[in-house]
């Protein structure tokens, strides 16, 4: 009995040990609906988004809990499983109340670039205020684990690699990767023999026009649309001859199809390279897929170049996941997918088609400042209005021997009256409300950062920008439109299925703790996934 005791418990310490993955992909696809899963499905490969979703488990009710809905907070929550409240990252730059400057969300300028000689490696996460999945990961291991972020973009590559990865993204100016000294004094040999064979003139040279007959693309508008925006001058409609355009030469590529590629290309030799989920430790590759934001922006999600990207990211994954079966082995690693933030349909067009909509081109400052010049007389009384945040000139707000709290007060109040503004609350109000607060209130609590957050919030109505642009469109907001984006499970351990059970992408995170055994990061507020241990 006793051997049996001891067999049965080696046999239970053998079979948790080998769920654990050797090699775990974090993807992210900038500014994706979840919608696109599906309104495309019909056009997709079995290989790529397919294989994800009918092998592997899909949430079709997953959300970000916070706003404001941006690049740099929504990579930052994946994988610290907090919100901008607690890990700081408020939005993508902001102002300082201390410095008075603006802040970019990776800005370093205590670190150099390694890889080329511009400045685009000026940056770092030390402006995340809290661990990452993967710094948790190689705390695990006496910083054994491996873990690369790789993006077009600094700060989708920089956040999931967490303090103590390394991350590598896009030159606009060199068309090759970088990174700063924050990681490495030099670049890799993977690095530097990927960045001499020059993919990105080799994609710059190409024709980017449809995969397939653009009458097939029936799930987008006209080809020719007023609704879209021009590509280096030429008018938004297929084909786009990239070799015809010699400014911006490097920094066209992200807004085309082929960014996806070059990254592609780069998460290959990352796996080569560095020999991820080769060890006895997991490894972590996380990999940020930008250009559908690029072009998302300028086109608008109801344009064909929107469906042809996501139609070419398809093979995109295809290829990453064919190369994970050969050099990983198919049972070995673990993929999670999501996105940093979804997008709002192009507002002129919801007018046009007899939806409520708007742009709200309102001067806050100078409303807000002709408002407490009236009242207390003559002033700066606004330092800066960004994200939706007024700051306040406070030292003078005092110096006057007036009260904060009150003026906060009377400037949400006015804001209120604006048209266009749906709510707004003074910085009182949010301070004082529970995180878990409902509503677009609550989203605004986890969004809130009392160090870096401003001193009046407010927000637009649905369907609503804060720009004059009648083109293109853009994302922010706390409605679902920006808020509802993908969330898949497939690989080691993971059971096929779905749910409709409403999840924030702070799940994510512990959701992998668990998995992986290992200590949640610091300021984790989101919580396992049930369906996926069941």
């Amino acid at each position: 009995m006793k051997n049996i005791f001891v067999t049965l418990v080696l046999f239970v310490t053998i079979s948790a040990s080998a769920q654990k993955p050797k090699l775990v992909v974090g993807i992210i696809v900038d500014q994706m609906r979840q919608e696109y899963l599906l309104r495309f499905e019909n056009r997709y490969g079995d290989g790529g988004f397919r294989r994800l979703m009918d092998q592997g488990f899909m949430f079709k009710n997953a959300h970000f809990n916070y706003v404001p809905t941006y690049t740099g907070p929504g990579h930052a929550s994946v994988y610290t499983g907090s919100t901008p409240a607690v890990h700081g990252i408020i939005s993508n730059s902001w102002y300082d109340h201390v410095s008075k400057k603006g802040v970019y969300c990776a800005q370093d300028d205590e670190v150099r670039t390694v890889g080329s000689t511009s400045d685009k490696g000026k940056m770092s996460p030390k402006n995340m205020l809290v661990t990452a999945i993967t710094d948790e990961l190689r705390f695990s291991n006496q910083m054994r684990s491996k873990v690369i972020g790789i993006s077009i973009k600094d700060r989708g590559a920089i956040f999931p690699a967490g303090h103590t990865g390394n991350a590598y993204w896009y030159d606009s100016e060199t068309g090759g990767f970088i990174t700063s000294t924050w990681y490495y004094d030099d670049l890799p040999n993977w690095v530097r023999k990927f960045n001499k064979n020059k993919q990105a003139d080799k994609y710059l040279g190409q024709t980017w026009n449809t995969l397939y007959d653009i009458d097939t693309y029936r799930q987008s508008g006209p080809d020719s649309s007023p609704y879209e925006g021009k590509m280096a001058d030429k008018d938004p409609v297929f084909p786009y001859d990239l070799s015809k355009v010699e400014d911006p030469k490097y920094g066209l590529l992200p807004a085309t199809p082929f960014g996806n590629d070059i990254l592609t290309d780069l998460a290959l030799a990352a796996l080569t390279g560095e020999q991820l989920g080769k060890g006895d430790d997991t490894d972590f590759l996380a990999i940020s897929y930008s250009s559908p934001d690029y072009i998302g922006h300028k086109f608008g999600p109801n344009s064909v170049e929107i469906e042809d990207t996501y139609l070419r990211l398809d093979r995109n994954i295809e290829t990453l996941l064919k190369e994970l079966d050969k050099t990983v082995g198919s049972d070995n690693y673990l993929v999670f997918l999501t996105a940093d933030h979804a997008v709002v349909d192009v507002p002129q067009f919801l007018i046009d088609n007899k939806v409520q909509s708007g742009y709200f081109t309102l001067d806050v400052k100078k409303q807000v400042e002709d408002l407490l010049t009236s009242k207390y007389g003559e002033g700066p009384w606004v330092e800066n209005v960004s994200n939706m945040q007024v700051f306040l000139n406070r030292k003078l707000i005092r110096a006057r021997e007036l009260s904060v709290l009150k003026i906060r007060d009377e400037v949400a109040d006015l804001l209120m009256q604006q048209e266009g503004v749906a709510e707004c609350y003074s910085a009182n109000t949010i301070q004082l409300s529970d995180y878990n607060s409902s509503g677009i209130k609550g989203m605004l609590v986890r969004g809130y950062n009392q160090s870096r957050s401003g001193d009046v919030l407010y927000t637009l109505k649905p369907g609503w920008l804060p720009t004059g642009n009648k083109t293109g469109t853009s994302h922010g907001s706390a409605y679902t439109y920006d808020t509802h984006v993908p969330m898949l499970w497939y690989g080691t351990g993971i059971k096929p299925g779905f749910s409709v059970r409403y999840h924030p992408v702070t799940d994510i995170a512990p959701t992998l703790s668990m998995m992986l055994d290992i200590k949640l990061p610091n300021g984790a507020t989101g919580q396992p996934i049930e369906e996926l241990f069941d």
